[in-house]
């Protein structure tokens, strides 16, 4: 004869597997949609600032504006985004460099139509030996990871980059 323990098992255990089988459903009906947005990147000006500490030089740089529209992207299985634009560039010492320079988390009910302008780095380029300042190749891109409710982590660039070219010198910060 079952007693209370092993019925409570046999409940609990069942409970556990119809759970996952949702949560699968959950996964897989998202799972092979396409993340990809245009993304419209402009530069007006770039600036770059050498920072000198401890560490060595130090690039920031002045974006123009981004303007894209997240809004295809959410679905009940998306519970946020990630987004961060980087820089890629090569140098003498290494043939792909890439550079984080702003971030920003895009939760689930907040506006998916951002139009970003004057932005600024938010985060420094790390010059690895005089690599950014004259660099005729650098391109700056929009990527994200969607963090879903159920599924993996999908890592998606936008559907659009430009490519700009770095000044010969830094410009010259005022000191008050």
């Amino acid at each position: 004869m079952n007693t209370v323990l092993s019925r409570a098992n046999s409940l609990f255990a069942f409970s556990l597997s119809v759970m996952a089988a949702l949560t699968f459903g959950c996964f897989i009906t998202t799972a092979f949609k396409d993340r990809r947005v245009p993304v419209d990147i402009h530069v007006s000006k770039v600036m770059l600032k050498n920072v000198d500490d401890f560490t060595g030089p130090r690039e920031r740089s002045d974006l123009g504006f981004i303007t894209f529209d997240l809004s295809p992207i959410f679905d009940w299985n998306v519970k946020q985004l990630f987004l961060y634009l980087s820089a890629e560039y090569a140098t003498k010492s290494n043939s792909l460099n890439q550079v984080v320079l702003w971030d920003k988390i895009v939760l689930r009910g907040e506006n998916t139509k951002l139009n970003l302008r004057d932005m600024k780095s938010k985060y420094f380029f790390f010059d690895d030996g005089n690599g950014l300042r004259a660099n005729k190749n650098i391109t700056l891109m929009l990527s994200w990871n969607v963090v879903p409710n159920a599924g993996i982590l999908p890592l998606v660039a936008g559907s659009g980059h430009v490519s700009l070219p770095f000044p010969d010198a830094y410009e010259a910060t005022k000191s008050y």
